[in-house]
């Protein structure tokens, strides 16, 4: 698979499979109590078994606290920390150091000038995640199924691996992949039959049309 994937707020063992089954590099597992898809650290634990050495874990974290790093690191041991809220450079350096995780940052895109912040994370991160800016007065950062213009991402380079995520699924990754250009992709709500419900066909056929991209 040319470009990886990442299948993220996966809740049970069926997501889990389907996933691995496809090929996904990494499963995301979310720590944030307004998302459909939020899960205790003992359940992600017990689902990040059959993940480890065939796929990244990774922990999706929104403004934690020390005490919240120190509680996912503990009970999951992701292999990645992604930071899905207003962390400042200074504040995923400190979660780094905490967790002995790498980290992913997501960066929140509505317009070319939203692209410039990533240049001030690539320094402590291992991943970029470039993702569409929720609506004002959302209740999350994420996972609301809408994409931004993926054009603004078109012969853009970083020093970072970098992610798209935002409003994909089966139907239209191949065309995102084509026209940003992006090296990795993230799903999350486009592999659902409802909020949070993961659908192991849906997913196999994301991981599908992303291979063929």
């Amino acid at each position: 698979m040319s470009v990886k994937t990442k299948i993220c707020g996966v809740s049970t063992p069926e997501a889990v499979r389907a996933a691995l089954e496809g090929g996904a590099g990494y499963l995301g597992f979310v720590f944030f109590p307004k998302s459909p898809r939020n899960i205790g650290p003992d359940a992600a634990r017990r689902l990040a078994e059959p993940v480890r050495n065939r796929a990244r874990v990774v922990a999706l974290l929104v403004d934690p606290t020390d005490a919240q790093v120190d509680e996912v690191a503990q009970g999951l041991r992701p292999d990645l920390i992604q930071l899905h809220g207003a962390e400042s450079p200074a504040r995923v350096r400190e979660v780094a150091a905490r967790s002995g995780a790498g980290i992913v940052k997501a960066v929140p895109v509505s317009e070319a000038g939203d692209l410039a912040p990533a240049l001030d994370y690539e320094p402590v991160v291992e991943h970029l995640m470039f993702d569409t800016r929720p609506p004002k007065g959302s209740a999350t950062p994420g996972g609301t199924g809408h994409s931004f213009d993926w054009t603004l991402l078109s012969g853009r380079r970083f020093k970072r691996p970098w992610f798209l995520a935002g409003g994909l699924d089966p139907w239209n990754v191949r065309e995102a992949v084509e026209t940003s250009g992006a090296p990795m992709v993230d799903v999350s709500s486009g592999v659902e039959r409802g909020p949070g419900l993961k659908d192991p066909a849906l997913i196999t056929a994301f991981l599908d049309a992303a291979r063929r991209a």
